[in-house]
């Protein structure tokens, strides 16, 4: 750990530092926002269909009010009521029209990459920009296919943000196979192909987040899932079927759900209950491994509901979680729950070992360098490589007492004020407002469950990341 002792730097206190104080157990039943993935796909389908789509439990963060815009400028009408509904009137597929200024797109990096798709596939030209964390994250994985559709790109080195999109006037329909497993490039290509004349096809070795084709079927186009050999899947769609209007009833976001799930876990004596949150196959490899690790976790009340399958999740705090190698095939799977599960694995006795993390050093930071410097200077012995993470848990909380840079990674933020809940001494963040991205609701939300989150800063706090 001697590299990532010399890359750790002084953080500076400001406005935006929150810090997490030692915790009293967990109890009650919550409701964490809307999923994020669902949410932007409902205003772009919404905005594809010719009619008026209802939305209920629309994550309202920023990321998705972004979304919200970039439909507005380019031709949807969206409306937000004082019933908390979301009403979306289309303008159909191949009406999109072209928008007046450039796109800001936050720090969403799912919208952008699936918008980029949504423009490559029509007669327009568009522009995105975004944060100093999305302008940072490579492009040129949806790029490839879309120009093979005919779209053609103007970027910055790396195929990075700002980014100019100029549509196909005619797009082409592809067959693409993914060279790493992305749900956002499936669903950018996917998307391009609806305005493509012909039958569109992605085919993925690894099962991505499907949330894609569950949409889109639930507006009533037909996508066909076709089981290839070696658990490889080809996804087929062809091009100028109309979108239906409808009503979407977006579940609890099972990656928000993750951070109360697992500071109800490593809360001895601790028992939450989270209501109607997404469980899609696709979603919850996070919640196999920690039963994998001795977690008490159940789905209760399970349905299905506008395509996707949901449940109440309860879960109860143990002391008994245990350390296990993550099978590299699930990696996709919890691929933004890796920090949290970090958390867990610190506190588990034995050690857990994670390896294929490759794509966690191109979200919204180097997630596997942040974390692997987070928990360090909070005490956690680990060892990190190029692509994998070793944590040696001891089964009892580590010291804590550091100020964690985040890196405007709203999830790195999250994880770390969950392990505050435990450790010896408070743990801080160095800027906790990247946090409104995903989970606008989330400090206040965990101190009610019994969290002690809060702005003021105590005297046991090391101003390190």
């Amino acid at each position: 750990m001697d590299v990532l002792v010399q890359n750790i730097g002084m953080v500076e206190f400001n406005k935006n530092q929150v810090f997490s104080y030692k915790a009293d157990t967990l109890s009650g039943h919550i409701k964490v926002p809307g999923d994020k993935s669902i949410s932007h796909r409902a205003l772009m389908f919404g905005a594809l269909a010719v009619g008026e789509t209802i939305i209920s439990n629309l994550l309202e963060g920023e990321d998705v009010l972004h979304t919200a815009e970039a439909m507005r400028q380019m031709g949807a009408k969206i409306t937000h009521g004082s019933d908390g509904l979301w009403r979306v009137f289309g303008v159909g597929v191949g009406g999109l029209k072209e928008p007046d200024g450039v796109l800001e797109m936050g720090n969403s990096g799912t919208s952008t990459r699936l918008l980029i798709g949504l423009v490559g596939g029509h007669p327009i030209t568009a522009t995105f920009t975004g944060d100093a964390s999305l302008t940072k994250r490579p492009m040129n994985r949806v790029i490839k296919p879309l120009e093979m559709m005919g779209a053609t790109f103007m970027a910055q080195d790396g195929g990075r943000l700002p980014l100019t999109v100029k549509g196909a006037d005619n797009p082409l329909a592809i067959e693409y196979t993914l060279p790493v497993a992305s749900a956002q490039v499936k669903s950018a290509v996917l998307l391009a192909g609806l305005n493509a004349r012909g039958q569109t096809t992605v085919i993925e070795k690894h099962a991505t987040r499907d949330h894609t084709e569950n949409m889109l079927r639930h507006f009533g186009v037909e996508v066909i899932t076709e089981d290839l050999n070696d658990g490889a899947k080809a996804i087929h769609l062809t091009g100028h079927q109309n979108l239906e209007p409808c009503a979407v009833d977006v579940p609890a976001d099972p990656s928000s759900a993750a951070f109360p799930v697992v500071a109800t876990l490593i809360n001895e004596g601790s028992d939450l209950t989270i209501s109607r949150v997404g469980i899609n196959p696709t979603r919850i490899g996070l919640y196999t491994t920690l039963k994998d690790m001795g977690a008490d976790i159940e789905f209760e009340n399970q349905r299905i509901e506008a395509g996707e399958p949901i449940a109440d999740i309860r879960v109860k705090g143990t002391s008994s979680l245990r350390g296990i190698n993550v099978p590299e095939d699930r990696i996709p799977s919890m691929i933004d729950e890796f920090p949290i599960l970090c958390v867990a694995a610190s506190m588990a006795n034995g050690t857990t070992k994670m390896t294929g993390l490759a794509e966690l050093r191109v979200k919204e930071s180097d997630r596997l360098l942040m974390m692997a410097k987070g928990l360090h200077a909070c005490g956690v012995d680990l060892e990190m490589g190029e692509d994998s993470l070793i944590i040696h848990g001891k089964g009892k909380p580590c010291k804590g007492g550091a100020c964690v840079e985040t890196a405007l990674d709203h999830r790195i933020a999250m994880s770390f004020l969950i392990l505050g809940s435990i450790t010896d001494e408070a743990v801080s963040v160095d800027d906790a407002s990247p946090i409104a991205t995903s989970f606008p609701n989330f400090i206040e939300l965990m101190n009610e469950a019994g969290l002690n989150i809060t702005s003021e800063q105590s005297d046991d706090i090391t101003n390190f990341g």
